[in-house]
């Protein structure tokens, strides 16, 4: 079977290499002139990571990424600790694979570097797809035709292969602005931060950070209620100077976070209501092409890479009905893609309570019951994609 994948990004890369090593013709096709990851910091959890260690990469993400020990969330003023789950050690030997975090660059370039080169066509964006009784045909803007059994669209948020197959509808700004900042690790060595993914909550924004690249660089990401910017590029400078009003009467880590800046980044979050399907025919999607989610549950690039490990699957069990293959795909993962959805959006709420009795009451229930603990996210990480039956 061949199959083409439109997108060169950690969702297409990693469904090209689940399909390749299940014995497809696979070839993937990617606009930009190389391959790249905009942003820093992305997180990988076990339901994620299993799937990339069975396809021998461990070692090459050992090599490269960070492992955090705990998820610490704190509030945004005083620094009192809301929760402290345990991550590392616990976490992959009750799932049987870490929880790593990176920079999405390495990332990326190491499972280009994981697939055969001739697989990999930089330099094509897709102008027109035609899908026929037997084969799929894609054309792209540089004059060349591709023909396959089967097209994935994997061309993240603002996907072509959508826009072209279902007349997809435009992005709805939810309100919320993030900044990014990629800090060098000895301009915040004096604030002493531990190994941890961090969360501030506050009034109106919170504030994420953790260490990439080997620990290299920390990755900072502030999120804050009514912000005038709507553009959703990722690669809009921004002003620290902005950054640092917002957070001003915050805890001085924040404060000293920011300070520390080289340079910031600037996006608007924009969501997409559910699509009612993902397929039609001989063509489907992946990733944030089909089921975008705000960055509140650090499942977007996860969620993708559980994809291509079901496309895989499927696609093995039913090498001789592609459109049936697809509808299982698509059976399989909607639901739990739309659950995620949820629970990102519903954090969005969570982690910007203002001062007052809700933020009161989620505190008490966070130390109470845990929201990150085992038992509550245990049918998260267990999550084996590559299991259809």
């Amino acid at each position: 079977m061949r199959i083409a994948i439109i997108g060169g990004g950690i969702g297409g890369l990693s469904a090209a290499l689940h399909l390749l090593k299940a014995g497809f013709d696979v070839q993937v096709y990617e606009q930009a002139p190389r391959i790249s990851e905009i942003g820093a910091g992305i997180q990988i959890s076990p339901n994620a990571s299993r799937l990339l260690h069975r396809l021998g990469l461990r070692a090459a993400m050992d090599g490269i990424g960070v492992f955090p020990q705990v998820v610490h969330q704190r509030r945004w003023d005083d620094g009192r600790t809301l929760q402290r789950a345990p991550v590392g050690k616990l976490v992959e030997e009750t799932f049987g694979a870490p929880y790593y975090h990176f920079h999405r660059a390495d990332l990326a370039n190491l499972l280009a570097d994981a697939l055969p080169a001739e697989r990999v066509h930089t330099r094509h964006k897709l102008v027109g797809v035609e899908d026929t009784d037997n084969k799929v045909v894609a054309r792209f803007e540089n004059g060349t035709e591709a023909e396959a059994d089967v097209l994935v669209g994997a061309d993240g948020i603002h996907s072509r292969v959508n826009t072209l197959v279902f007349g997809a509808e435009k992005a709805r700004f939810t309100g919320c602005i993030a900044w990014r900042g990629l800090v060098p690790a000895e301009k915040v060595r004096h604030l002493d931060i531990e190994v941890a993914s961090h969360n501030w909550m506050g009034p109106d924004g919170h504030v994420v950070h953790y260490w990439v690249s080997g620990g290299r660089f920390m990755n900072v990401v502030c999120v804050t209620e009514h912000g005038e910017w709507t553009e959703e590029g990722w690669t809009v400078p921004g002003n620290v100077a902005d950054v640092a009003a917002r957070y001003a009467d915050w805890h001085p880590t924040v404060r000293g976070l920011i300070a520390s800046f080289p340079e910031t980044f600037v996006w608007a979050l924009h969501d997409r209501a559910e699509l009612p399907r993902w397929s039609t025919g001989r063509i489907t999607l992946l990733g944030d092409a089909c089921h975008p989610m705000l960055p509140f549950m650090a499942q977007g690039a996860a969620q993708s890479i559980e994809d291509g490990a079901t496309l895989a699957s499927v696609f093995s069990t039913m090498k001789d009905d592609p459109d049936g293959a697809l509808r299982r795909y698509e059976e399989l993962r909607k639901p739990r893609a739309s659950r995620l959805q949820q629970a990102s959006a519903a954090n969005r709420t969570r982690f910007h309570l203002q001062d007052g009795p809700e933020q009161q009451a989620r505190d008490a229930a966070m130390a109470a019951s845990g929201d990150r603990s085992m038992v509550n996210i245990g049918w998260l990480y267990v999550h084996d994609a590559s299991d259809v039956r």
